[in-house]
């Protein structure tokens, strides 16, 4: 099980600072959408300088143009870019090939996504990596639930769970073995967001 820390709704100089205290107990590091719309690849590219060694995953949230913004964060130096599952098939098929050409990996995201159907017609085209998630204006409605793991039983996937995960829900979420625990303001809104992000990642097995 991984830890990735989601910056988001960050400055800057936060995102790194967050990153270097973190460090340690932290697998990828998500640079979040608002963070990408705010400072572009720009902030992808100096992450990627100055920790070689993460994983860099880019919160693009693609629902068009797939080729284009596919490229546009791998050829900035991620691992994993995300894509929206109410995109177009064929948008999801193209950056999946360019995942492949490149040696990169494609998340899926399902947020508001509750079709069986769906997640059968994604994985008939190669889907191998998805989000359940809960997104950050639902999470007053409830943060997230590990009944959403239901959308995803039988089929041979690497999930990756996000929406409101703290210290207390994780155990919960924990056993039901995801691959990623997404977790952002419990770290990084945390007094001592080394501290929470260590024992987070003592939990994860």
């Amino acid at each position: 099980m991984k830890l990735q820390l989601a910056l988001d709704r960050l400055s800057k100089e936060r995102c790194f600072q967050l990153v270097k205290e973190t460090e340690e107990s932290i697998d990828i590091i998500e640079v979040g959408t608002g963070v990408i719309k705010e400072y572009g690849m720009a902030i992808v590219r100096e992450l990627r300088a100055q920790f070689p060694n993460k994983e860099i995953l880019a919160d693009m949230k693609t629902c068009d143009a797939g080729k284009h913004e596919t490229l546009q964060a791998f050829n900035a130096g991620v691992d994993i870019t995300t894509v929206m599952a109410f995109s177009a098939i064929s948008t999801i098929k193209d950056t999946l090939n360019i995942a492949r050409d490149k040696n990169k990996r494609i998340m899926i995201d399902l947020l508001e996504c509750h079709s069986n159907d769906r997640i059968k017609e994604l994985v008939d085209i190669g889907v191998n990596l998805v989000s359940l998630h809960v997104g950050k204006d639902k999470q007053s409605e409830g943060t997230f639930n590990t009944e959403l793991f239901s959308l995803v039983e039988g089929y041979n996937l690497e999930v990756a769970v996000a929406g409101g995960i703290t210290l207390e829900t994780l155990p919960e979420i924990v056993k039901e073995k995801p691959d990623i625990i997404i977790v952002g303001s419990a770290i990084t809104k945390a007094g001592n967001p080394a501290k929470v992000a260590r024992e987070m990642q003592d939990m994860l097995v």
